[in-house]
């Protein structure tokens, strides 16, 4: 077979694996976002023109938002072939810490586009599912009761078989979402042939009609439209996973055309039968094919939430292996995947918000008054820092950045004020769950700088330890003692410690020093520097990507493969464990400091975070006072 046979049918099978990951979350928004245009505390009476003109509303922002913004323009802002938000933002910093001035502009709006995030991967489980189990009470009353408990067993038992991984159930992922948007075109199709006229609502002006004819409340509508796009950040974030072209086709040859018909379906029914529009989308389907129709609109939802929960983990690692967030468990759930991890903390933390929020809201209807604030305000981080890396990264003329920048940030803008209005319905808690973890990121970052700072004060140069172990050189053991430490120039405290008690160095003392850098990955070749400093002592400098987990052990067979005499069986590890103590002195607020001290306490050890074997680890205390 030719090479470019193979390369598309490659390309074809990732543009069906993207199906299930990728479009998951957009893909299931027909259930309830055209019904909130028309039933939800904001709802507008079912007439011909506002039919029309909600339909154009969505037709346009699929076309926008998703097919140019996204699909043509935000792709291509990949950090080395990675998507996403902190992506992004590392897209924008300094390639080599230390290498220029950090800008503080991209890393709020980055960071805090992270943490909106959060929020949203707490409301898509709860809103997907329940709207999917709410098909039932469509078919009959009798399961009223049902859907509450139901829609629960469902989230707890999605987010209890994460710690077994995903390959397995991913392998489905695909054709089942395959078959949820073909049944999404053909309801749909049976929708348009009931009222083809419905389709004249491609033209704009019926959406400027829909405003002239509502005034300023017509703006509210918008807060509705914006859930059919509440996806378009899950096709950046899982550009890394599958790349452009599959995400593309993907896009324009299936997901698209069935979303569309399928909003137009229920735009027609709507103009047939306005009293559908408590549930237009079960509606659209006969009687008889109502319960298979849940069955299949439940499995589709759960796989949109499979993605959401996935992000969330990596989203995490990133923010781990960036410096933003204290060291937490990440287990590998594949030999094989890198990308397949499971963050236990996360996890339960999602289930745990995610049962609350279907308890606390009971229906879909209340959590779309919640959903969208995250979303549209991380659509539009995403636009600023967009025109910011076209105009630093791709040398873009400032007419042209700020000509882009300004028009999506004008429809990004326009969605995140008509869901403002959600904030006393509900929108308050995404907001609230973005400044927790946004205070908790910052406040890590700051607080290690801090740190770094008291413990360089309170060290000695390396040079002048050097200088005064050749003046009185110490008794050497056999072995190899190996400092972990986060300075490239002063002597680790541990070092210090151990040699004031025990009065006693290593034949070989390794200072070694793990960097990660504002890329996702890091070349093999680049990957450790091994320096001989003399007397034995010896700087090892590892560099990773935000996308990789480092590993001690593995570090250290490198270095024997460049020439370097170890081995792990006669190497001890010596690692500082800090007491903190908050103070008054010059750095952060009291209670910050006061956070990163409990952060710190509860922070995964270094010993499980850096792979090392703990029979082989010496941890030696410090004080420092912040």
């Amino acid at each position: 077979m030719r090479r470019a046979d193979l390369e598309l049918r490659r390309a074809v099978g990732l543009s069906l694996g993207a199906l299930g990951v990728v479009y998951g979350d957009i893909g299931t928004s027909p259930l309830y976002a055209l019904r909130e245009c028309f039933h939800g505390p904001h709802a507008f009476p079912v007439t011909r023109g506002n039919v029309l003109g909600a339909l154009s509303l969505v037709f346009w922002s699929l076309m926008v938002v998703i097919s140019v913004k996204y699909l043509v323009l935000i792709l291509r802002a990949d950090n080395r072939g990675e998507g996403g938000v902190l992506a992004l933002m590392a897209l924008l910093l300094p390639r080599r810490r230390g290498a220029g001035k950090v800008p503080r502009l991209p890393i709020a709006l980055g960071l805090f586009g992270a943490a909106l995030l959060y929020g949203d991967g707490m409301i898509t489980p709860a809103i997907s599912v329940l709207s999917a189990v709410e098909g039932l009470k469509v078919a009959t009353p009798v399961f009223d009761p049902y859907v509450l408990p139901l829609t629960v067993a469902i989230l707890v038992g999605l987010f209890s078989i994460q710690r077994h991984g995903t390959g397995r159930i991913g392998a489905v992922f695909g054709p089942v979402t395959l078959v949820w948007f073909v049944v999404l075109a053909g309801l749909g199709l049976r929708g348009i042939a009931s009222h083809p006229e419905v389709l004249w609502a491609i033209l704009p002006h019926h959406a400027a009609g829909f405003f002239a004819a509502n005034g300023r409340e017509g703006l509210l509508v918008l807060g509705a439209v914006v859930l059919v796009v509440t996806g378009g950040e899950a096709l950046y974030a899982d550009m890394g996973h599958f790349g452009r072209r599959p995400i593309r086709w993907a896009w324009f040859g299936i997901v698209l055309p069935a979303l569309l018909l399928n909003y137009f379906g229920q735009g027609a029914l709507l103009l047939g039968r306005p009293e559908a529009a408590d549930n237009p989308f079960y509606r659209l389907a006969p009687a008889a094919a109502v319960y298979p129709l849940v069955a299949l609109a439940t499995a589709a939802t759960v796989i949109a939430s499979q993605a959401v929960i996935s992000g969330a983990f990596s989203l995490t690692r990133q923010a781990v292996q960036l410096g933003y967030s204290p060291r937490v468990m990440i287990e590998h759930t594949s030999p094989e995947e890198v990308g397949q991890i499971y963050v236990p903390p996360i996890n339960w933390g999602l289930m745990l918000a995610t049962v609350g929020l279907v308890l606390g809201f009971r229906t879909s209807s209340h959590l779309a008054a919640a959903y969208g604030v995250a979303v549209t305000g991380t659509m539009a981080i995403t636009t600023v820092l967009f025109a910011m890396a076209a105009r630093r990264r791709w040398r873009w003329s400032l007419a042209a950045a700020g000509l882009v920048g300004t028009g999506l940030l004008a429809v990004d803008l326009g969605f995140f004020g008509a869901t403002l209005v959600k904030v006393e319905h509900g929108g308050w808690f995404p907001l609230v769950v973005a400044a927790v973890v946004f205070t908790v990121l910052t406040t890590w970052k700051r607080g290690r700088e801090i740190l770094a700072e008291r413990l360089g004060a309170a060290g000695e140069p390396l040079e002048r330890l050097l200088e005064r172990l050749a003046a009185d050189p110490p008794p050497r053991v056999e072995g190899t003692a190996v400092f972990l430490t986060s300075s490239l120039s002063g002597v680790p405290p541990a070092l210090v410690q151990n040699l004031k008690h025990n009065k006693v160095l290593h034949e070989q003392v390794v200072l070694l020093t793990v960097v990660t850098e504002e890329v996702p990955h890091v070349p093999a070749e680049d990957r450790l520097e091994v320096e001989p400093l003399g007397q034995g002592f010896y700087r090892m400098r590892a560099w990773y990507g935000f996308m990789e987990d480092p590993n001690v052990p593995r570090l250290l067979e490198l270095a024997r493969r460049q020439g370097f005499r170890c081995s792990l069986s006669e190497t001890t590890f010596f690692l500082g464990r800090e007491t903190l103590i908050p103070s008054e002195r010059p750095g952060m607020a009291l209670w910050r400091e006061k956070l990163f001290a409990f952060l710190s306490r509860n922070a995964q050890r270094a010993t499980a975070f850096f792979r090392i074997p703990p029979e082989r680890v010496i941890e030696v205390g410090t004080q420092v006072e912040l």
